[in-house]
């Protein structure tokens, strides 16, 4: 049976209670949430020195034990530093899953900046994806349901994007859009699979003194196809850290042009689904740099 709760009741009040019941040497921290506290996962400060993530649904559940089992083993291999897991929480005080509690890293999430320049940021992601991509891949999970295909085939939302595109009509330029989607299809990764973030965005890398200083939420890694985590390029990088990413990133045409999918795919979705005004806006705003880009590349 898969049990779901109310997202609102993973609260701060919860959260004193497991900590105290689960790790009395902690017990007595005040605890406060973390804005915005992200979505698979309810993310809460305790004290000045811990964080404490709890999954919000049971399809999120399994990054929990990944990120305990695979973490320490990541962050000997990074340039940058990681969660570090500190504490594996059981299930009480009625939360039904596994949570955990992490150090607290400094820093910003870059899309609240300051980012001092925007290529050299782009230049150093893309040195820590090389290192990710070089880590040591025995025994990690591969792609798959659990971190919902990211680092798999994109294939597997062909059907969304499909239905998507049909919904959204004029509004976007379906002739462009499905060549996009259908060059995305057309290659597939044809190494050995290899480390993915799986998430790889502006609330999920940290920035101090207006550089890169860490990456966090490795809830969607997994082994696979490094495209996904090319998503960055269309959403919040400009044309020049696009170009700066691009070059020290390593990978080549087909890979972009699979990264370029994978983030047509979350865009068109977001904006055929047209829950949120706000990410709604942010979704043509990501279609309309995707199709400027692949223009640009393709004159």
């Amino acid at each position: 049976m898969i049990i779901e709760i109310d997202r609102s009741s993973i609260d701060a009040d919860l959260v004193r209670r497991l900590v105290a019941a689960q790790f009395p040497q902690w017990a007595g921290l005040p605890v406060e949430p973390v804005i915005p506290g992200g979505w698979s996962n309810r993310t809460f400060r305790l004290g000045e020195e811990l964080v404490v993530r709890l999954p919000s649904a049971a399809r999120y559940v399994a990054e929990i034990e990944k990120e305990q089992r695979w973490l320490p083993m990541l962050a000997r291999e990074l340039p940058l530093p990681i969660p570090e897991p500190v504490g594996l929480g059981r299930p009480g005080e009625n939360y039904p899953w596994p949570w955990s509690i992490y150090r607290w890293i400094d820093g910003t999430p870059a899309e609240k900046g300051p980012i001092k320049d925007l290529a050299a940021f782009a230049g150093d992601l893309g040195a820590f994806l090389v290192a990710l991509r070089q880590v040591d891949t025995e025994n990690a999970p591969p792609a798959g349901q659990h971190n919902f295909h990211r680092g798999g085939d994109l294939a597997v939302y062909a059907h969304e994007t499909e239905a998507a595109l049909d919904l959204l009509g004029e509004a976007v330029d379906q002739a462009v859009c499905r060549e996009i989607w259908d060059t995305a299809l057309s290659s597939r990764w044809e190494h050995d699979p290899v480390w993915v973030h799986g998430d790889v965005s502006a609330g999920n890398l940290l920035v101090r003194d207006g550089r890169l200083s860490a990456v966090i939420d490795f809830g969607s890694s997994a082994i696979g196809d490094p495209a996904c985590d090319l998503y960055i390029a269309w959403t919040f990088l400009d044309a020049t850290g696009r170009a700066a990413l691009r070059r020290r990133a390593g990978l080549d045409a087909t890979a972009w042009a699979r990264g370029r999918g994978w983030t047509l795919w979350k865009a068109l979705i977001v904006m055929a689904g047209r829950k949120d005004g706000a990410k709604d806006g942010w979704a043509q705003r990501v279609v309309a740099e995707i199709i400027r880009d692949y223009e640009l590349e393709n004159a």
